[in-house]
């Protein structure tokens, strides 16, 4: 995910016998995934109105922060009548409450960001309960039902990642800086890195740190592995959020904070795209990031509610905003949003996000 502060705290999550958005067989649609064509009643009917929760995981990571001024936005711009967002603050419990009391308030569709794939479960079943559909941003539950899933690639995320190092190292002790291993952002990230390596660069070798998108965890962590690991020649962040300040203020701690050309850079790719990255990139002191698109994260947060609160469905396969629409286990429908990777090389491109933000 985009970088979160997760304390170690998880509620147990129930079972939930109905799964999500099923594979659309039976609707009548011209082509598959499109998200404005070929979208097809699902029988729920209605036009879309009513109050829409938004509940956050955290506001402590810039790229959170900007999706969190995106919402209100594209809220607007979707037609959708969105509440004020919530912010649940790390606290996976305290995401079920929120839901919860979103419920309680009358809300007719909710727009969540996951902090734990499994945990939130109990919140979707609530919903579920009450007949109000869920669209889930930036992480998928393991199971329950929700109307849609809108989150990039984050095993393209970790591939890139580890593309970029391994062209740019070729041999020697590369780190891996990880999320929570209880998000499925955390997993995917992490196990597409070391498979990745393991496949195409086998003269690398892969330390782990598991900072469970913490950044004190991080940042001593790091620090202890670097007293043993002095000859460290590549860093791969799963989110910049949360670990760029904490990465670079413990490499220049340590006089091994060198910009990009000069003799003993360690090589940086990270991952969110928030413009504190861009500037490290024009700075050399990291080389490349994964831009999470927190603009249509947002965009299509609200898109995929409105249209879920009109009884619509979806089918697999590409849509009509250069990404593609993907089957998760338990039939969960996933639109897979285009994440590109930034270097020195495009860190000024006028489109990406984090060049819009103030």
């Amino acid at each position: 995910m985009a970088g979160r502060t997760v304390r170690n705290r998880r509620i147990s999550s129930r079972a939930v016998s109905a799964v999500a958005v099923a594979a659309c067989a039976t609707l009548v649609l011209a082509a598959c995934g499109s998200t404005k064509d070929d979208v097809a009643s699902g029988g729920g009917g209605g036009d879309g109105s009513g109050k829409v929760g938004v509940i956050l995981p955290l506001l402590t990571s810039p790229f959170w922060q900007s999706y969190n001024d995106y919402v209100p936005k594209m809220a607007k711009s979707e037609g959708v009548d969105a509440l004020k967002t919530v912010n649940s603050n790390s606290d996976p419990s305290q995401q079920i409450t929120d839901i919860n009391n979103q419920l309680n308030q009358g809300v007719k569709g909710l727009v969540v960001a996951p902090l734990d794939s499994a945990a939130i479960v109990a919140g979707l079943d609530q919903a579920e309960r009450k007949g109000v559909p869920v669209v889930a941003v930036d992480v998928a539950p393991d199971k329950g039902k929700v109307a849609m899933v809108v989150r990039a690639d984050n095993v393209a995320y970790g591939e890139k990642a580890c593309e970029y190092l391994g062209k740019q190292v070729g041999s020697g002790k590369v780190v891996q800086i990880m999320g929570d291993l209880a998000s499925v952002n955390g997993r995917d990230r992490s196990e597409a890195f070391r498979s990745c390596v393991k496949k195409n660069y086998p003269k690398l070798k892969v330390l782990e740190i598991p900072a469970k998108w913490e950044s004190d965890t991080a940042a001593s962590k790091l620090d202890t592995l670097l007293n043993a690991n002095p000859d460290i020649k590549g860093i791969y962040m799963q989110a910049g959020g949360v670990y760029l300040a904490p990465t670079l203020q413990t490499l220049k701690s340590k006089g091994m904070l060198k910009k990009a050309g000069q003799a003993g850079h360690i090589a940086i790719v990270s991952n969110d795209g928030i413009p504190q990255e861009f500037d490290a990139i024009r700075k050399g002191e990291i080389d490349a990031t994964v831009s999470q698109p927190a603009d249509a994260y947002a965009k299509y947060g609200m898109y995929y509610i409105k249209a879920a609160m009109q009884g619509k469905k979806f089918k697999t396969g590409p849509t009509d905003h250069d990404s593609k629409i993907v089957e998760l286990p338990g039939g969960i429908l996933e639109d897979q949003l285009p994440a590109p990777l930034v270097t020195k090389d495009n860190v000024d491109d006028p489109q990406l996000w984090g060049n819009t933000v103030k």
